[in-house]
């Protein structure tokens, strides 16, 4: 069972007001080529898995945004560890 929930906005600056909905869809592109269990919400995704391999994952969509032309990136990233597992389910099954 995954022990960690990560939640990113990611906020890549660009020049000349360039859209930044590319850039987003790419991040997200990030994370299905990781294979990890995600979900995309109206200001950020978050993602589910080993607390490690989502850093990993935090660190490659930060650097796929400077490698499409980002002069820097800002990553805003809540962090939910819990060692014996969590699931994203668990925490909003009530609201669903």
């Amino acid at each position: 069972m995954a022990n960690s929930l990560v939640s990113i906005q990611i906020i890549p600056k660009l020049e000349n007001s360039r859209d930044s909905y590319s850039y987003v869809d790419a991040a997200i592109a990030v994370i299905e080529e990781a294979g990890i269990k995600y979900q995309v919400n109206p200001l950020e995704t978050t993602m589910e898995g080993e607390l490690s391999e989502l850093l990993d994952v935090v660190q490659a969509m930060n650097e796929k945004m400077i490698s499409m032309g980002a002069m820097n990136v800002i990553s805003q990233v809540k962090i939910v560890y819990q060692p014996d597992g969590i699931k994203a389910e668990t925490l909003t099954e009530k609201y669903r």
